[in-house]
């Protein structure tokens, strides 16, 4: 079985597509077709199913996508261990959420990618739950998301930590009051997985809020806008909305400090060696994303600012 035909193997269950996996990996489509058929009659089973609009795994190929995905992993950390010390380079892929993707990590691609020109960085935002399973199914080197994780196959390192704040409109003055209208608040939120969204259901939980109506929106700047215009409420750190504040276009409300307490850590898989251009970009992390200082300014429920 050679790792290149493996490599194949996974382009096409990626595109989802034999002439686009050839286009990806800037080869002919049937130096694909055929290096894939070699593949299967080497296993003695049909990889993918054929269909119009592409290709398919069929069981075999499912099965097969794990260990295709952790040899390529062993033979790039191979290739990794034996040149610790060499400029970091290759291909790193990194997951964050959006808040901290928008707040927190500009800086930090700037001076890695000053830093390290040879690395070819990738950056794929989501909420935390997905972002966890891309870390575990190695399809992510490493994420910056919500913890704690916890989880045996992963390592956890601390990065910082984050105030939350309820955003509502600019005119709600009592949180309470809006919480608990008739007919229940409507809640602005990411698409499901997000760890804000459900800290924000357990605080709603918590202040007895019934009939809770969520609103999905893909970014934040979405999100805010809309929670400005009186459309609904949402749960997002202090610093990402300070501008927003400061424009007058949302107001801020205090949460108590176990409700506003959290924390984002970055996890990578406990059984991949961590390669130069991953060490030196959590490096750059800490350095230019000093852990922050969580600022409560008052305990009460309805507090704002």
């Amino acid at each position: 079985m050679e790792l290149s035909d493996l490599r194949i193997f996974m382009a096409v269950a990626d595109t989802g597509g034999i002439t686009r996996a050839a286009q990806e990996m800037h080869t002919v489509q049937s130096n694909v077709s055929a290096r894939l058929a070699t593949l299967e009659r080497e296993l003695g089973a049909p990889l993918f199913r054929r269909h119009p609009r592409g290709v398919s795994l069929t069981n075999a190929g499912e099965q097969l996508l794990p260990y295709a995905r952790r040899i390529s992993e062993l033979t790039e950390e191979a290739r990794r261990a034996i040149g610790d010390d060499a400029v970091p380079s290759g291909p790193l892929r990194v997951g964050s959420m959006e808040t901290t993707a928008g707040l927190r990590l500009p800086a930090v691609l700037s001076s890695f990618t000053a830093e390290c020109p040879q690395v070819d960085l990738s950056l794929v935002t989501g909420p935390t739950e997905s972002l966890v399973d891309d870390v575990l199914a190695y399809r992510l080197d490493g994420a910056l998301v919500s913890g704690p994780i916890r989880h045996p196959d992963l390592v956890e390192t601390a990065m910082f930590v984050e105030e939350l704040v309820v955003v509502t409109a600019r005119w709600v003055v009592d949180l309470d009051t809006a919480l608990l209208a008739p007919g229940g608040p409507r809640v602005l939120v990411f698409r499901a997985g997000c760890s804000y969204r459900a800290r924000l259901s357990q605080i709603l939980a918590a202040r007895g809020a019934a009939g809770v109506r969520l609103l999905e929106y893909g970014t934040l700047e979405g999100i805010l806008g809309c929670v400005g215009a009186g459309l609904g409420v949402s749960l997002l750190p202090r610093a990402v909305v300070e501008r927003h504040l400061a424009d007058g276009r949302v107001r801020a409300h205090v949460l108590t400090e176990q409700e506003s307490h959290a924390e984002t850590i970055f996890v990578r898989r406990r059984d991949v060696r961590s390669s130069p251009a991953l060490t030196r970009f959590v490096e750059h992390v800490h350095q230019a994303g000093q852990p922050a200082v969580l600022q409560v300014v008052g305990g009460g429920h309805g507090t704002s600012s």
